[in-house]
């Protein structure tokens, strides 16, 4: 019952605060920049509704993408990105069978942060 009224509270405060207008304002100029750019508008509204979708559940970007986001923001793509987001302390005490696994999962989650990435730059 507890989640219920907290879920009605939020719902009130985003009333309040012209959420929805701020969102529908946004929608229409991601829209708008999107036609002029020459992108699929369908698309781009469908990435601002996810986003919004996302703020309202409370979802936050993950710590992983948020650094590898920085890290191509202040040096872009660099050929030793997979090093440079290795967790050096807890690499140490692998194995050699685990480094190997931890370093594909590793580049895994890079190629799918960069991918998110650039569709979002490609979006705004």
């Amino acid at each position: 019952m507890d989640d219920l009224k907290l879920m009605a509270r939020a719902a009130k405060q985003r009333l309040k605060n012209n959420f929805w207008e701020e969102c529908r304002k946004n929608i229409d100029e991601g829209a708008t920049l999107a036609r002029v750019k020459g992108l699929n508008e369908t698309k781009v509204k469908s990435s601002l509704k996810g986003r919004v979708k996302k703020e309202i559940h409370g979802e936050k970007q993950d710590e992983f993408y948020l650094k590898v986001k920085e890290l191509l923001e202040s040096e872009g793509e660099v050929s030793d990105a997979i090093g440079r987001l290795t967790d050096r302390e807890y690499y140490e005490t692998l194995s050699y069978e685990e480094k190997q696994r931890y370093t594909l999962r590793l580049s895994a989650q890079y190629l799918q942060a960069l991918e998110k990435y650039k569709k979002e730059k490609d979006l705004l």
